[in-house]
Order: C-alpha cells, then structure tokens, then sequence
C-alpha cells in the first residue's frame, strides 16, 4: 500500500475547519474578500497553468486583463504564449505570487497534486480563485481551501463546468420538482479510467522545455518519465485521483445539487483493488447519506470503469455511456453527463408529460459567473465549499478502494470512525521546500 506519512496540523487549521464542518460549513456565504471592483473594470488576472486544460481556462478569462502566466512547460504553454505574447511567463507559481502584487484573481489548472498549494497561497494573499476538479489531492487540502474561501470572502469556483450548464439544470429541476416522486437511490457511472500498474521503469531524459522538480511540486522525488507527461499522471496516485477523481465531480454533481448532499455517513467499495501506486481500473464506491430535513437517507453508488449501471431498465432506452440515474418512488430519471435528459421511466407512465417550468436561474457561464462574483459579490454555483463536499466523496471512494473495508466517516471530525489506521489517506506529508 502507498503509505502517507502523517502532516504536522496546525491547530488553527483542524479548529478552523472542524467548526466549520459542523457548523453550516458548507454554506459559501457573502464574497467581499478581495479589492472590490466596478463591474466594468476589468479584473487583474493571473494563470497557473496554461497548456492542454489550462488554455480552455485562459479562454475563459481573457475579457479580464491577463497579467501574468505560469507554466512548467513550454512546450506545452507555447500555443497560449503565442495568443498572449505580452503576458510575462513565469515557471514557479510561489514566485510569481510573492513578485505581483497586482493579481486580483487567480486561476489554477495544474495537475490535481499542486491544486492545493497554488490555491491556498493565492487565497491567503487574499486573491480570488478559480481551480479545476477535483478541488484537491488530499481530503484535509480540500478542507483547508474551503475554509479560506469563507474565512477570507473570496470568490471561488470549482472547474466543474457542467454545473453552470443548462442540461444539468433541467435535470436538477425535475427532481427538486418532484417529477420522479422522492429519491432514494441514485447510479452514476462512468466508462473512463486511469490506473497503473506502477512506476514506469528505464531512463527517460528531462525534456529542455520541461521543469521536472517544479512539476513535481510537493509530491516525493521520482525521474523524469514520458509515461506521465502529458496527461496520464491521473494514473498514478502520487500525482492525480484516478478516473473517480478525474470524473466524478462532473458526473455526481447534479445528484449533489438536486438531492442536496454534503458528506456520505459510510462509503464502501467493491471490485478491482488498486495498486500500489495506482488506482484500480474497474471498481464501484456505494456512498451512503443520512436525512438532509424533510429528504430521507439516499445512497448513490459509482461506477469507474462501466458504461451501464446495473439496472435492469425497459427494452429499447438508450443508455449513456457517462450519466446518472436517479429512481424515485414514483418512476426513474436517466440522464446523460453533457446532454441533459435521456428519458423519464417506465415511458408509459410519463406519456405526455409536461416538464414544469425550472425555477434554476440560468447561469453567465462558468467562468463569467466568477468574474462577476470577483467583481461584485455574487454567489457561485460551484463554489469552494461546494467543490470540497463534491471531493470529499471522491477522495473517500478512493481510499475505500484502497483499504478494500466500509468507511464509517465523521466529517465533522475529519474522521474515520471505524478504520484508524486509514487516517494517514486524508493527508500527505509534502515535500521539502513545499508547505500548504
């Protein structure tokens, strides 16, 4: 087993967060935290990360003034370097932050290992954040950086862009609607997944355009490998959270949303064991919820690695190979990861059915709701605190997996009640010259 020795708390932080937890901590409240701004004058925006999935995020800025980018790569930062080719290019985010002091907000779209440490020290200089999924590496990052975002008022936003979307609004609507009666059980699924089997041998030569020890950040030192570089690092747990990480806070969220949940009460796994390193190919996560006020208890059960949930639905439906499916008492809602609504089950009962009208506002955008919220306090769909509940059940999947036993979870806490010895998957001690 990957073992992560444990971190020193500071006491500050586990209070912080603890309070928090059992106190309405998942409620973002009013954002006021940075320099306030008319809502005409353009933001001060700096990138963490400007290849592959951080050019999209660049996109979806650049109405603001864009002042600073960083990239360990730059081969990989070279197409956004071109469009921008005003925009100074740094390679350590740590300096860039310490160096300008006229960044109002910042966007990270780095590898899920330096989410945290990027995020956090933007937001503890008081800048505004917008970080890719999942929110974190380690559930106690994704805590932390919640907390910032209430202690400190910032805007935040989790790059879960499908919450913004109108198709997951539509199907936010009809459940909260009652359309399907109430909720009990839900299946989500997704086809795609990262393992590995464990570190790549032979001898690979750094790239000249690639900064190895900065991409590394806070995680153990290893060489230089072509294997991880560019995208299947998810595979490896040292660097990314596997296909359930790299998925699941798109395809849980409109679950989440609609039904209201926060932290599952036990979370248990069945199928593929992980490697040592890696993470399984083709394994399932059951999460089990207590009652949210008048909502009864639901458990929501995910697929890494399937196409279909194992249901036995009416002949001739079209089943997405990305979706969810949510049973109520009084039929079945199945809907796709990007495209909305599939269907509502047994058709019979929905003939003619007429959707009412949905009470979800529609959204700027996802990045432009941020921009808005940076500028004038208006909330986020996916904010912080959002986002971390979101990442905490993926994070617990994982660890399940890992221990191959139930989690009984305290998130009060920040606990897990029945396994102690599992406690050391919360955290992970960084590496020297890297702090959170």
């Amino acid at each position: 087993m990957n073992q992560h020795p444990r971190p020193t708390w500071h006491r500050r932080d586990f209070l912080r967060t603890s309070a928090l937890a059992g106190t309405g901590f998942w409620v973002s409240g009013s954002v006021h935290g940075a320099e306030s701004k008319s809502p005409n004058e353009k933001l001060n925006v700096a990138c963490i990360g400007i290849g592959g999935r951080g050019a999209h995020n660049v996109a979806g800025v650049e109405t603001e003034n864009l002042v600073a980018f960083c990239d360990v790569d730059e081969q990989r930062a070279a197409p956004t370097l071109k469009k921008f080719p005003k925009v100074k290019l740094y390679q350590d985010f740590r300096k860039m932050l310490e160096e300008r002091k006229d960044i109002d907000a910042v966007v990270v779209s780095t590898p899920d290992h330096t989410h945290a440490p990027a995020s956090v020290m933007a937001m503890r200089l008081g800048k505004h954040v917008y970080c890719e999924k999942p929110l974190a590496h380690e559930l106690n990052e994704a805590r932390l950086m919640a907390s910032l975002a209430v202690e400190k008022k910032l805007a935040t936003q989790m790059g879960n862009q499908g919450h913004s979307s109108e198709a997951y609004r539509h199907v936010v609507g009809l459940v909260q609607n009652g359309a399907i009666g109430t909720v009990r059980e839900v299946h989500a699924w997704c086809h795609k997944n990262f393992s590995a089997d464990g570190r790549p041998t032979g001898t690979h030569p750094v790239p000249p355009t690639l900064n190895w020890d900065l991409w590394l950040g806070p995680a153990p030192e290893r060489p230089y490998h072509s294997a991880y570089l560019p995208f299947n690092w998810r595979g490896w747990n040292h660097f990314g959270t596997g296909g359930l990480g790299d998925m699941a806070c798109h395809i849980l969220d409109p679950i989440f949303w609609s039904l209201e949940l926060r932290s599952p009460k036990r979370v248990t796994a069945a199928g593929e064991r992980p490697t040592e390193e890696g993470f399984s190919s083709k394994f399932t996560v059951r999460y089990d919820f207590d009652a949210r006020g008048d909502l009864p208890p639901v458990s929501v059960k995910w697929y890494t690695g399937y196409s279909t949930p194992d249901v036995k639905l009416e002949d001739g439906i079209n089943i997405p190979r990305q979706g969810q499916l949510f049973i109520g008492d009084k039929g079945m809602l199945l809907s796709g990861h990007t495209g909305g609504l599939v269907a509502l089950l047994p058709q019979k009962s929905f003939s003619g059915f007429q959707a009412p009208e949905n009470t979800i506002a529609k959204s700027l955008g996802h990045h432009a709701e941020w921009i808005a919220a940076c500028k004038n306090g208006t909330p986020t769909g996916s904010n912080f605190p959002y986002g971390a509940a979101l990442t905490e059940a993926v994070l617990l999947g994982n660890i399940a997996n890992r221990v191959g036993q139930p989690l009984d979870w305290d998130s009060a806490n920040l606990k897990i009640t029945n396994l102690p010895d599992s406690q050391q998957y919360l955290s992970r001690q960084y590496r020297a010259g890297w702090t959170l």
